[in-house]
């Protein structure tokens, strides 16, 4: 009999962390389904991800490394773009199938992988959609793989099973605008942008009933398209908010949770399973802030910015984990933890250390789980990106970031905007959650401690105790402009 636990991981895209009721008393968005599995299990009101946008972020939840030690150091892959996990490491997946778990990514990669070319390509297309991808999901540890390529939002619009599309594009969509935004380009008839979510459910829901005929443990990683654009809500879900459409696509996002939880129930696994449901980032601007705030919701709650930004609204996700065997319903942690540490938690779980090559910024946050009580916090730091590549580290109440405006999408946003700022921004988080006032030039003490701290993480390769490793590209990129000031130390100096 699996004595192991099964896992399932969902991973909501550009959902904010104050969209959620159980994070959020006064959201407008009642969340009931996600309210329940908190209450069921525990919530971490200082959660992160690695970056503010979606790549990098689902490369540092399936390899335990930050994001900016890929070859991705700015940005998100498009659609046709070719795989930036490197060949030979490890990954969550990976390492779970080496200990007998059956493994299953269903929904969005948006990690990219190779497409065949056209031999005589067409004005139009150089993608022969009827040979195998390569170095996708299937090459990188997961035993299936169904789902869609990026964002909803981008082609080519095909679904791929394992290696290959389930259907040849047959036209070209002309796209669409507004909340409905997605980009013009290839797309198969079995592909429809609303119907995505549902099929993407069912497969979900299949593969669980599947799974529990085995005395295999498994492990399902869910990466929906939703609630990004395009905000497409099923009819049942339309006007259900009373906010706009991205409120009911929030709601059924929230009845898919539901339904997994209801199906672990069906099948009398949801003890022995481990449901953990987080975001990729912050709330993206296409939910039409300012008809939100008119109407008292605010999808980043008390944070400054949003998805793309620096600033704690662009990375700091809603957590929830539930493990009614392990995990004491209806509690809380105010510990920070970053969706890096999944691996190292994995690992942990299984009694088995990672190898000096893997999970380099991954901690495990399992005594945390069980209510284990610590001397000390578990990660010493915590970096963030943002989507033009800038740098924030954080410690305790103290957040250093080494830009002068929110490198992303929120003011000021880089280039001219930033005219005139600091290059640096430090914020006391215990005094000031909203970041608005940056005290660096009243703690410049602080600012070299995590300036040198941010600058040896990025020189050993690893946030981790263990051997140095390499990042890729060595460490010679734009967004360290900072350490050009440094000289070539080792880290010791810092920023006057």
């Amino acid at each position: 009999m699996n004595i192991k636990p099964n896992i399932v991981y969902i991973l909501v895209d550009d959902m904010g962390y104050g969209d959620l009721s159980c994070f959020n008393e006064e959201s407008k968005i009642r969340t009931p389904r996600l309210d329940e599995m908190a209450r069921q299990g525990m919530i971490f009101r200082d959660a992160h991800a690695s970056s503010a946008v979606c790549t990098p972020s689902r490369y540092s939840i399936l390899t335990g490394r930050y994001n900016w030690r890929s070859v991705l150091k700015e940005g998100v892959l498009f659609g046709y773009d070719g795989p930036i996990i490197e060949k030979n490491r490890m990954t969550a997946a990976s390492f779970l199938k080496g200990h007998d778990y059956h493994t299953a990514c269903l929904g969005k990669w948006h990690l990219g992988w190779d497409w065949a070319r056209k031999k005589d390509p067409t004005p139009r297309e150089d993608i022969d959609f009827s040979e195998s991808i390569k170095n996708g999901p299937t090459s990188v540890g997961f035993d299936y793989f169904f789902g869609i390529g990026a964002s909803l939002d981008m082609p080519p619009y095909v679904y791929v099973e394992n290696d290959r599309p389930t259907a040849l594009p047959d036209q070209f969509t002309t796209g669409s605008e507004g909340m409905a935004f997605w980009r013009e380009g290839a797309i198969a008839a079995d592909f429809r942008h609303r119907e995505v979510l549902p099929k993407l459910t069912e497969k979900v829901l299949q593969y669980i009933d599947e799974q529990t005929k085995s005395d295999r443990p498994f492990f399902v990683y869910f990466p929906l398209p939703a609630p990004h654009t395009p905000i497409l809500p099923l009819k049942e879900f339309q006007g259900k908010s009373g906010l706009n459409a991205y409120g009911d696509f929030c709601l059924q996002v929230d009845d898919v949770v539901g339904q997994i939880m209801d199906n672990l129930e069906k099948n009398d696994i949801a003890d022995n399973t481990i449901l953990i449901f987080t975001s990729d980032n912050g709330c993206s601007p296409m939910a039409d802030f300012e008809t939100l705030v008119k109407a008292g919701h605010h999808p980043s709650f008390v944070f400054r910015g949003h998805k793309a930004d620096i600033y704690e609204g662009g990375h700091r996700i809603p957590l929830i984990v539930r493990w009614p065997q392990k995990i004491k319903p209806d509690t809380h942690s105010d510990e920070t933890v970053c969706l890096s540490d999944f691996l190292a938690t994995c690992a942990d779980i299984l009694g088995h250390q990672l190898p000096p090559d893997a999970g380099e910024d991954s901690v495990s946050n399992l005594s945390i789980w069980t209510g284990e009580k610590a001397a000390a916090p578990l990660r010493e730091a915590t970096v963030h990106a943002s989507i033009d590549g800038s740098f924030s580290i954080r410690q305790g109440r103290w957040k250093l970031e080494m830009c002068a405006g929110s490198g992303g999408w929120s003011y000021p946003k880089p280039g001219r905007e930033c005219l005139g700022f600091p290059p640096v921004q430090l914020y006391d988080l215990e005094a000031d959650i909203g970041e608005r006032k940056n005290v660096s030039k009243e703690y410049p003490d602080i600012v070299k401690k995590l300036t040198s701290l941010l600058t040896k993480y990025v020189k050993k390769g690893r946030s981790t105790p263990g051997a140095s490793q390499e990042n890729e590209g060595g460490n010679e990129w734009e967004q360290l402009r900072w350490m050009k000031k440094l000289g070539r130390g080792d880290g010791d100096e810092a920023l006057p």
